[in-house]
């Protein structure tokens, strides 16, 4: 009978720790993840028009988001370093701001789920350090995991409702 949950990256003591993934099988694994950047209509036209005054905002939020993934586990403390594979960044801009996704790729024992997570934050904050001269009031909204491939669970996609 269960008490609870189990919290693997808790000790006996409830201290934090990394959790041992040696005995588990290497996988292909994937993982996407999604956000978005409301800006304002001027901002939106100063980036399909290319006239951000710091330059190219959506190339360097794109190589940021690709440098992010790859420095995630020296932000979250208890990820393991891994070896990606593949970082896919990718912003589209539409009316209301920029949608961000970033799809993570790697053959290990563990996901990479904070590295997708990881990829669009950063992505998303580049963007808004390149327009913030002309747009104080941006947001970073909705930023989640869509869908997660490999592994034992195998396929995870997000419902149509969130």
């Amino acid at each position: 009978m269960s008490t609870g949950p189990e919290f693997t990256h808790l000790d006996a003591t409830g201290a934090a720790r990394m959790v041992d993934v040696s005995a588990k099988d290497v996988s292909v694994r994937t993982a996407t993840a999604t956000g978005f950047v409301r800006l304002s209509a001027a901002t939106v036209a100063a980036l399909r028009l290319g006239e951000v005054p710091k330059g190219d905002a959506l190339a360097v939020a794109r190589i940021a988001g690709i440098m992010a993934a790859k420095r995630t586990p020296d932000l979250v403390p208890l990820c393991h370093p891994i070896a990606l594979h593949g970082v896919e960044v990718t912003l589209e801009v539409r009316d209301a701001g920029v949608a961000v996704t970033a799809q993570v790729r790697t053959a290990d024992r563990t996901g990479v789920e904070m590295e997708a997570l990881t990829s669009v934050t950063v992505a998303a904050l580049a963007l808004i350090d390149m327009v913030k001269a002309i747009d104080p009031a941006a947001v970073v909204t909705d930023v989640r995991v869509e869908e997660k491939t490999g592994g034992k669970t195998g396929l995870w996609r997000r419902d149509a409702d969130g």
